[in-house]
């Protein structure tokens, strides 16, 4: 589709914001009705907007001329009737030469229809294309967005909020590119709807390198919640920080006053219409206009019937004025307020039990009276104090009626539960297990749309109907599962409460609920409480694969558990329960997992914990049940999978896991917690091959995926650890030193376990600052916390040789013991990597022919080591030790290949300096 056609799908013209009377009405404020009386300074001027426009002009001037630059935001704010909206039509008509128009309306009454606005943007363009074509477009992003879009059928699993989001930014991206310049103008935003909020929210930090001028138009003080906060962001994304449009003043209002009556308008009659408006511009040009309608004559005289004709503007007056065009009238009004959106005149029709041609004279006589204006099939109220008015004057039993007969019509036309979702949340609750089993329908279908607030909203009401007893239980855990991703709190709450419901949940369906709700405990740091509420329901279970799938779950929690109290026995159950297994279903299969990775951090025999991880795959890949998008298990156990091969030497492996994961993640739209923990993991697997470099990039990008998700969650906690550990890597003290300040990286650690270990990784950054009081103290405290939970792996916790370098200066026999302990943990566990590393701790507390050959002995095993980093430091170690040039310059290519900077630097000096080298 051509940039021209995609302009004229766009630009919705004066249908959206209403349209101008050509004989006798008031025109929109601003504008004056073709009368013959005298316009405003500047043909179409606005009155008292000069700084607006000056903002919109220069705005759309470095928009269309500034090839290099970005793109803008504009926020204009201001009470009801301010005249928000008639701004943007003049930004519009400003626009329209120059750029591509699109546009788009929040509303009161669609306020929970997920992605409103955002369709309202896009869909004309993407409708336009064939299906094919629009396949083509999206790319991989179809089935993400495409449902979100209404383009597509939703599928049956359930879509990823944040990836969503993030995949409608980066197609909006994709349409400026084809249509630049564009500017997007926003109506009524304190009306969006959550899942476009998080839209805008996002695309406006984009801004900078997209060639787009958003403008936002919002009502001041109307707005609470996370709609609130959303709002109060953009005003400060803005520049000027969110313009507040001020009343009319005196001067304004004489004017409109005599471009309505005449120039002999009296100033007696305009200062009255100025003292009961107050200046506010929809009042001012609705006054007029009825002032005009009723035969009164501006003058001084006849001011005093002003204040009872004001009152027909807003609220109950204005629907007193559309009663009096009819009982008819004010029926087809009604209905459609009810529809709020996609209001067409067969609909509206329908909804008032009224034929169509009746129904189209009525809608002629609301034409005329300035209440809807647009299309047939396009139609839509002059201004949305109207629909507001009309749709909060009807009894609440009729109006709840008709939202009724509304949710039916819509489910008739074949649009489905998700659509009729809003009137349904309309209705007053009645006991009505239809309206119980359509609110749960709809929910699914939010869920798969990714729009999960949309979905707690329906089955939130559905628990008001209420359910059934043998329904209710199963209402709480949807209820629980759809705030997963998005609200561990509430996930906790209504889970907590299917299960403690006398006709609760049942066999598998409470299994589920069980483990979902440890994970919700997990995410919410509270480990103790998950592993008690899966080893309560375990005991009341039979052998069983529900029964095996909990224990697998107790397992899961206390392995990862920093604080546990019997971590021998934990060990040795585990061990007794998995080691038999072949890995014949799933929860076989995550037991080997989980064994596997205790095996690997008691260090206990690498090539067991390998075999272990091989058992429970199938010919090499996750089998049906553990894949990375699987709900029966969280997703934490791949990444214990994934962290037994990193910490074994099978980098290999745990690549592909982890880069599996990173693909299915994107391939699904999957942009929150689980694509930075895999984006994370990556990067990680690429520091341990001494790909530092590439490594540092990948963990920057997961950590600011991390901090889009939220703050100090355990998640946090693991990436700035491998980051720090990579900064360190590279000898970038002061960036991790920061890094680690700026994230409050220090004890108490969460009750979660942190890969690599924080102590170790934290300590050694302490040794390089020359901290060595503090560092003591941070590796005393790891030892202990290892060896409670009997870990021993020494390339996984490297705290016995970095507290060795410690306190070797002041207590060297404390620090060959250390180094002796790490080495006989290191031989048992027997990877070249932890034999390798252990022997050069050795060497660092050592001297002379005695610590040369243990680094000789180091660089052989971390030869054949997948970790090229710690190769390049041994190399460079021994080169310095045996003031080898040969092997300083072996060391010194290592270390340039892996980025290791601060290597490199020590290694190029020595060989500068050229002393006792040989």
């Amino acid at each position: 589709m051509t940039a021209n056609a995609r302009r004229g799908a766009h630009d919705h013209g004066d249908s959206l914001y209403g349209e101008v009377p050509a004989t006798g009405g008031s025109a929109p404020y601003g504008e004056v009705p073709a009368t013959g009386a005298a316009a405003p300074p500047g043909d179409e001027a606005l009155w008292e907007r000069e700084v607006e426009l000056r903002l919109v002009d220069e705005a759309i001037e470095r928009l269309c001329e500034d090839r290099e630059g970005g793109g803008s935001l504009l926020v204009f704010r201001g009470v009801a009737g301010i005249g928000k909206t008639r701004l943007l039509q003049e930004v519009r008509r400003r626009a329209t030469a120059r750029a591509a128009v699109w546009s788009a309306r929040g509303g009161q009454t669609v306020a929970s229809v997920p992605f409103n606005l955002v369709r309202q943007l896009l869909q004309h363009s993407l409708l336009a294309m064939t299906p094919e074509e629009a396949r083509a477009y999206l790319g991989e992003r179809h089935d993400v967005v495409g449902p979100a879009l209404g383009i597509a059928d939703p599928g049956g699993r359930t879509a990823d909020p944040r990836g969503v989001i993030d995949s409608l930014v980066a197609v909006v991206r994709r349409l400026v590119e084809a249509d630049w310049p564009v500017v997007i103008l926003v109506d009524d935003v304190h009306w969006a709807d959550p899942e476009t909020l998080d839209w805008l929210a996002a695309f406006a930090k984009t801004l900078d390198s997209t060639k787009v001028l958003l403008v936002v138009a919002l009502r001041e003080n109307e707005a609470t919640g996370r709609t609130a906060h959303y709002l109060k962001s953009l005003v400060e994304q803005a520049r000027p920080a969110g313009v507040t449009l001020q009343d009319l003043g005196p001067r304004a209002v004489a004017e409109l006053t005599r471009a309505a009556f005449g120039a002999l308008a009296e100033d007696g009659f305009w200062r009255e219409v100025w003292a009961v408006t107050g200046g506010n511009p929809y009042d001012t040009v609705e006054l007029l206009s009825k002032a005009r309608e009723n035969g009164v004559r501006a003058v001084e005289s006849e001011a005093g019937q002003l204040r009872g004709l004001n009152a027909a503007s807003r609220g109950v007056g204005l629907v007193e004025r559309i009663e009096a065009l009819g009982a008819g009238a004010l029926k087809l009004a009604r209905s459609a307020a009810v529809l709020g959106t996609d209001i067409t005149l067969p609909l509206a029709a329908l909804l008032s039990d009224m034929p169509l041609d009746e129904a189209a004279a009525q809608l002629a006589r609301l034409r005329a009276a300035r209440v809807l204006t647009g299309a047939d099939d396009d139609l839509q109220f002059v201004h949305p104090l109207i629909a507001t008015a009309v749709h909060e004057s009807m009894s609440p039993f009729h109006r709840t009626a008709l939202h009724g007969r509304a949710a039916d019509l819509v489910m008739e036309s074949g649009r489905g539960p998700a659509a009729a979702s809003r009137h349904l949340l309309q209705l007053v609750p009645d006991d009505d297990p239809h309206v119980v089993a359509r609110l749960r329908a709809a929910a699914r279908e939010h869920l798969a749309v990714g729009a999960p607030e949309a979905a707690r909203l329906c089955l939130e009401r559905a628990l008001i109907e209420p359910p059934t007893p043998g329904i209710h239980a199963q209402v709480s855990y949807e209820l629980g599962c759809a705030t997963l991703l998005t609200d561990p709190g509430s996930t906790v709450r209504h889970l907590r409460a299917a299960l403690e419901l006398p006709d609760g949940l049942r066999g598998r369906t409470r299994t589920d609920a069980v483990c979902r709700l440890s994970q919700a405990l997990v995410h919410l740091d509270r480990l103790r409480e998950a592993v008690d509420v899966v080893d309560r329901e375990a005991l009341l279970l039979d052998e069983s694969p529900d029964r095996m799938r909990l224990q697998g779950m107790h397992f899961m929690w206390e392995g990862i558990y920093a604080r546990e109290s019997d971590a021998e026995g934990r060990s040795a159950q585990l061990a007794a329960l998995a080691d038999p297994l072949t890995g014949r279903d799933t929860s076989e299969r995550a037991l080997l997992i989980l064994r596997a990775f205790d095996v690997m951090a008691r260090g206990e025999n690498a090539e067991h914990a390998v075999e272990l991880c091989d058992r429970a795959l199938v010919n090499g890949q996750l089998p049906p049940g553990l894949g990375w998008t699987d709900t029966e298990w969280s997703f934490e156990l791949l990444v214990m999978l994934g962290g037994a091969y990193i910490f074994s030497d099978r980098l290999d492996r745990g690549s592909s896991l982890f880069t599996e994961a990173l693909d299915v993640y994107r391939r699904q739209g999957w942009s929150g917690n689980h694509l930075g923990v895999a984006q994370a993991f990556v990067g990680y697997v690429k520091r341990r091959r001494g790909q530092l470099r590439d490594a540092r990039g990948m963990l920057r990008e997961a950590l600011r995926i991390a901090d889009r998700v939220g703050s100090r969650m355990p998640l946090h906690w693991d990436i700035v650890c491998m980051l720090a550990d990579t900064l360190l890597a590279q000898g970038e003290v002061r960036e991790a030193e920061e890094l680690m300040e700026q994230y409050a990286f220090r004890p108490p650690y969460p009750d979660v376990i942190v890969l690599p270990d924080a102590a170790a990784v934290r300590g050694r950054l302490l040794l390089a600052l020359g901290r060595r009081k503090e560092a003591i103290d941070e590796l005393e405290a790891g030892l202990v916390s290892l060896s409670k939970r009997g870990w021993h792996n020494t390339v996984l916790a490297p705290v016995h040789g970095e507290l060795a370098l410690a306190v070797a200066p002041d207590d060297p026999d404390r620090a060959a013991r250390l180094v002796a302990t790490a080495r006989a943990s290191a031989e048992r566990f027997g990877t070249d990597t932890a034999v390798g590393e252990s022997l050069r701790h050795a060497a660092a507390v050592s001297e002379g022919q005695h610590a040369a050959s243990l680094l000789a002995r180091a660089v052989t095993y971390l030869e054949h080591s997948p970790c090229s980093y710690e190769h390049a430091r041994a190399r460079v170690e021994y080169g310095l030790v045996t003031r080898s040039r040969k092997e300083l310059d072996r060391g010194l290519t290592l270390a340039r290949s892996c980025g290791a900077t601060g290597l490199v630097r020590l290694a190029t000096n020595t060989l500068e300096e050229g002393r006792g080298l040989y």
